[in-house]
């Protein structure tokens, strides 16, 4: 069941871990569809969340999903800009966005989120190169399903959860329909630099059985300014979103087969490239000022990003009485990384140029290949029990090159992914209670070839580098292991319902990071255990009201993993991999209210997390003694918005702080690493017109001045990472569907 958060038609739903995607997008016509981006007061209607891979209702199924529709997701793309800006500003479990093309240390409940695009990952399984928020533009984008918690929804990757982008859907009527977007944004004191604007456009025909829609989107992104007036600094290696352009094309092919059979082909290309023009101007941690940018000319390619997919799916509503889903895709990425103006340590090689003089830099390459199919029906003669069966396929091949010189930073790998799986639901007492369970039997391998290293590997704190260039023998390291779930739910009133549940994920450590580190001549990676799996799990408790004019949940998860995964820094800005037991736990609370006031709704969500590991390298006790640090939880936050839904006029105005967290342990962690906290304001006001919508947004309305989350609590030492972030902000904008 959806439900409205205060106009922007934000659905929060329960769903139970069914072991992989719903992979149907012929399903996506009839489901809750937002046909216009104008915000409308809709009743509650029922959602099938496609990425929980059942038809069954939300409230047949124990675990935390939320739903971002169309509406919700264009009001904050215009005051954030990103689909994963706006997943971050209204997820108080997420982390903050960084604000940059690096999405590096954004957690979702204390781990990594998958992305996925209806269901086809866009994480890279072996070599996380943390752009898999910017593979599409939200333009395309009706809906974003987030699925939280350590589960196997998608096979690989969702140990913290599941942000699963839903595409536009085919068209409804005959004939010609479409829908255009224009906007400009300026920093508030309108410098020329920091100018920016978007025009989008698509298409849809349908003529009796088939229909198209054909898209595209090209976004000019100016410079960022902070609240005190000075450009916020460059990362040149990581890449930014400001300073850059961004273009997108997009395809839907369809034909509906037989009344309940439809064949749909997806293709998207998006890329999103740094412009060159400015160079980082370091800032003074000690005094607080922040890093800067300047004109000039950085070394190299600017960092870019960009990803091309292509999936053709049949689904099937009536199949022997049952629902068939069936896909097949293909995914590449290239994730370039820009240059340095001073010379990386890592990359140094005397064979090629003297220490201190090699400029270089690196790209992810991945390509991903695959194939799902599921099918679900309920029991005959015990219609009371709906059985879901099905097979997944993955496979990934990945590297990272430096790209100036031709030379090999981390190894082709190959990862095979082979998983069936089974989920039952039991309906008891008309619904009162349901039974929720199934297993997903996962078998994965990895082969990496012979390598040697770079000549420069690691960093010991004092010297510059140490010169490496050991020979690695490769591996075909695997594992098989039977991921379970389990939940029930209990509904004793209508609109008031409680449930627990249990479901294990997994994860491949980052094995990019982790082979080129090697640093022991003779290292067998076929018996090296630090490329093991994570294996997390999560449990959750949590209880949600509904009624009349109320709307509220609360929920407690705690998750843990034997052999975790928590990034280092080694102070040279490259971080490593150490696997140490990890546990998280944290209280989520969220309150809507509808008002006496026609049209006025406020709303509130609350976080609370806790994430420790054990720091014992050398002897891991399994105890855990640390705090985990900013590169690996998000803060404690609390958002508040108000809505307000008047005739042709919409507005929001939303609240999110983040609250100050030190960090402590055994390990020692440096306290120059505290978080201060901020809080940040936007809003955003609309006004429906016969030949479209105008809306005005701003960001950080109060021009607060502040440093990110990030920058405030990693690198210390490092001040060309001291970023602040956005002062206020204008977006003016127009968009019409006709």
């Amino acid at each position: 069941m959806t439900k409205r958060s205060g106009g922007v038609s934000r659905a929060r739903v329960r769903a139970a871990w069914v072991g992989g995607t719903m992979l149907g997008l012929a399903i996506l016509a009839p489901v809750a569809q937002a046909q216009s981006s104008e915000p409308t007061d809709r009743t509650e209607e029922e959602v099938v969340v496609t990425a929980a891979r059942t038809v069954l209702p939300p409230n047949a199924l124990p675990l935390t999903i939320d739903i971002i529709d169309k509406a919700a997701l264009d009001q904050q793309i215009a005051m954030s800009g990103s689909v994963t800006d706006a997943v971050a500003v209204l997820t108080p479990s997420f982390s903050p966005t960084r604000g940059k093309l690096s999405g590096a240390g954004e957690t979702l409940r204390g781990r990594s989120p998958l992305y996925a695009i209806n269901g086809i990952p866009q994480t890279t399984p072996l070599r996380d190169g943390s752009r898999d928020g910017f593979t599409i533009d939200g333009f395309f984008i009706d809906r974003v399903e987030l699925i939280y918690g350590s589960n196997a929804l998608q096979g690989v990757g969702g140990t913290g959860g599941i942000v699963n982008q839903v595409t536009v859907a085919p068209p409804r009527t005959e004939g010609w329909s479409g829908r255009t977007l224009a906007q400009v944004t300026a920093a508030d004191g309108f410098e020329s630099d920091s100018l920016g604007g978007k025009v989008a456009g698509l298409v849809q025909y349908k003529a009796g059985i088939f229909d198209a829609t054909i898209g595209g989107s090209y976004e000019r992104r100016g410079v960022f300014y902070d609240a005190q007036d000075r450009r916020i600094g460059i990362n040149l290696t990581q890449g930014e979103t400001q300073d850059s352009r961004a273009h997108d094309l997009f395809a839907r092919l369809g034909a509906q087969l037989r009344d309940t059979g439809r064949l749909d082909l997806i293709l998207n290309r998006f890329q999103l490239a740094g412009e060159g023009r400015f160079v980082p101007l370091g800032g003074n941690r000690r005094t607080g000022l922040p890093t800067s940018a300047v004109r000039g000319d950085p070394p190299g390619i600017p960092a870019a990003n960009r990803a091309e997919a292509a999936s053709l799916s049949y689904t099937d509503s009536d199949v022997a009485g049952g629902n068939l889903v069936a896909q097949i895709f293909v995914n590449r990425t290239y994730d370039t990384f820009g240059g340095e103006p001073n010379a990386i340590a890592t990359f140094q090689d005397p064979a090629i140029a003297p220490v201190g003089t090699l400029l270089d830099q690196s790209e992810n390459r991945s390509k991903k290949w695959g194939a799902r199919a599921s099918y679900e029906r309920a029991v005959p003669g015990f219609e009371a029990l709906v059985a879901t069966i099905g097979f997944d396929a993955l496979w990934d091949k990945s590297e990272q090159r430096l790209i100036l010189t031709d030379r090999v930073w981390v190894p082709p790998a190959d990862f095979q992914s082979l998983a069936p799986f089974a989920q039952a639901n039991l309906k008891l007492f008309d619904g009162g209670l349901r039974l929720a369970g199934g297993v997903r039997w996962e078998n994965v391998k990895v082969r990496i070839a012979d390598y040697r290293t770079l000549a420069s590997t690691t960093y010991d704190g004092r010297n510059p580098a140490t010169y490496g260039g050991v020979s690695v023998k490769g591996g075909t390291p695997g594992f098989d292991q039977l991921l379970l779930n389990g939940g029930v739910i209990v509904e004793p009133v209508a609109g008031i319902r409680a449930y627990a549940s249990y479901a294990e994920g997994f994860t491949m450590a980052d094995i990019g990071r982790i082979t080129r580190a090697v640093g022991t001549p003779g290292t067998d990676l076929g018996n090296f255990r630090a490329i093991d799996p994570v294996i997390s799990n999560n449990r959750e408790i949590g209880v949600e009201v509904k009624r009349g004019p109320l709307d509220a949940g609360a929920t407690y998860f705690w998750s843990t993993s034997n052999n975790g995964q928590v990034l280092l820094a080694l102070g040279n800005g490259i971080f490593q991999v150490q696997r140490q037991r990890v546990e998280i736990q944290g209280l989520e609370l969220n309150l809507g209210m509808r008002l006496p006031i026609e049209g006025l709704r406020l709303s509130t969500g609350y976080a609370h997390l806790i994430g420790r590991y054990d720091s014992d390298t050398r002897a891991p006790d399994g105890i855990v003694d640390t705090d985990l640090d900013g590169t690996n939880i998000s803060p404690d936050r609390m958002n508040v918005a108000a809505d307000l839904a008047s005739g042709p006029v919409t507005a929001r105005v939303q609240t999110q702080m983040y609250f100050a967290r030190n960090f402590r342990g055994k390990a020692r962690p440096d306290p120059r690493n505290d978080f201060g906290g901020y809080t940040v304001t936007d809003a955003m006001v609309r006004y429906q017109t016969r030949i479209g919508g105008f809306y005005l947004s701003a960001q950080n309305i109060f021009d607060r001045q502040y440093i990110d989350y990030n920058s405030d609590t990693r690198l210390p030492d490092d001040n060309l990472a001291f970023f602040a972030g956005r002062g206020r902000t204008f977006t003016l904008g127009w968009d019409q569907r006709w």
